[in-house]
């Protein structure tokens, strides 16, 4: 009998999390490392809640990723007998402006492509489903039904928990950088001192790709601090609940998107704009003032009954943002058993269940990333200059 292949993955986030589940489903022997445990606070994949939305512009991959994934949060939902998706729909709104709605517009046939329920809704509809809001310099948008937000940390955990009941390997323990980028990675040294040995790595840790592997991504993939947002509704007040608001993105001359609030939860105000250069491991997670005065300020003229209302909560997390915004999928230049897995730019929790069937399927079949996704994209100089990309709200 042909032994099983040994996989080890680094990073038990989003996206190493279903990768290593898909793995272990499909036959490998896997073995999950994570410094601070699935879901923890200094990871991307931390914090309590991420939408799950498919409106994604025009010409790119996502819309189709993010429908496989809808399909496999409900199924893996059915399956552990556990809600995770929350589905409140998702509000996009689209002023008249060409410049500014060629997001929205381009969207649509990729939704209708995708077979993604939606809806076009005028300003006048909008605005009586929703009167809560106020719809000034808004024409039209576009609505996800089946959509909503996602219990974050809660299902990284699940899906952990899911690996291990199935005869994974989770140990919570850190790689050591050294070796890593060697012509032949043949184990890794962890922090307690011991070794971990396997025919296939997979490193998908988020914010770290860089340290870890400086000379293949460095700078490629740069945190970013980013500050949200909690306010607390009237008492009494349900109009801003989740079972009375969708979830919703504002994308005019700012970038502005969030959550409804819930039984755990107030309501989940953040601007998408890059945040500062940030260190996750030792970077001090405190909001910045400045950006709660833009936003109280947003929040009043948009949703007037919440003009005043205390900030109960506040979080700063991260975007691990590349330079174009596209997730990176690809060996390693110099060692054909190590995956690079990551660049998920503020966009890549929902993606989860689709990348890892994917990495899955790359790996047990020994293929080869989509183009879109590889590290070569970037040699052309261009492509190294970060930008503050518009657009892709957790």
């Amino acid at each position: 009998m042909k032994p099983r292949v040994h996989v080890a993955v680094i990073g038990a986030g989003a996206f190493g999390g279903w990768t290593a589940l898909h793995l272990q489903e499909r036959g490998a022997r896997v073995t999950l490392l994570d410094a601070w445990g699935p879901g923890n606070s200094r990871a991307s994949s931390g914090g309590e809640t991420r939408i799950m939305r498919c409106t994604y512009g025009p010409n790119q991959p996502y819309t189709e990723t993010a429908a496989r994934s809808l399909k496999l949060w409900q199924k893996y939902e059915r399956r552990w007998k556990r809600r995770f998706l929350h589905r409140t729909g998702v509000l996009w709104m689209a002023s008249d402006r060409k410049h500014e709605t060629a997001f929205e517009r381009g969207s649509i046939e990729m939704l209708r492509s995708a077979k993604v329920k939606h809806l076009e809704l005028s300003v006048a509809a909008m605005g009586k489903r929703w009167p809560q809001i106020n719809f000034s310099g808004i024409e039209w948008g576009i609505f996800e039904p089946e959509c909503g937000y996602l219990d974050a940390r809660a299902s990284c955990r699940a899906v952990v928990n899911a690996f291990v009941a199935g005869g994974g390997r989770y140990r919570q323990l850190a790689v050591k950088s050294e070796g890593l980028e060697d012509r032949a990675v043949r184990a890794l040294a962890l922090w307690d001192g011991s070794r971990l040995k396997a025919d296939c790595y997979i490193f998908a840790c988020g914010p770290w790709l860089g340290e870890l592997f400086p000379s293949a991504i460095g700078n490629l993939v740069r945190p970013t601090k980013q500050d949200v947002f909690f306010f607390g509704p009237p008492a009494g007040d349900a109009r801003f609940s989740d079972e009375r608001m969708p979830v919703w993105a504002d994308h005019r001359d700012h970038f502005f998107y969030g959550i409804p609030g819930s039984g755990r939860r107030g309501f989940k105000v953040a601007d998408d704009t890059r945040g500062p250069i940030f260190d996750p491991t030792t970077g001090e997670r405190v909001v910045s003032q400045e950006t709660l005065k833009g936003v109280r300020e947003y929040v009043s003229f948009r949703f007037p009954a919440l003009k005043g209302a205390p900030l109960i909560e506040t979080r700063v997390c991260q975007y691990e943002q590349t330079p174009d915004s596209h997730f990176i999928i690809d060996r390693h230049p110099e060692n054909g058993n190590v995956w690079l897995l990551g660049g998920g730019s503020g966009h890549g929790f929902k993606h989860g269940p689709a990348l890892g069937e994917m990495m899955a399927e790359l790996i047990l079949k020994e293929k080869e990333a989509d183009t879109i996704w590889r590290i070569d994209r970037f040699r052309n100089s261009n492509h190294r200059e970060h930008r503050d990309s518009q657009g892709d709200p957790q």
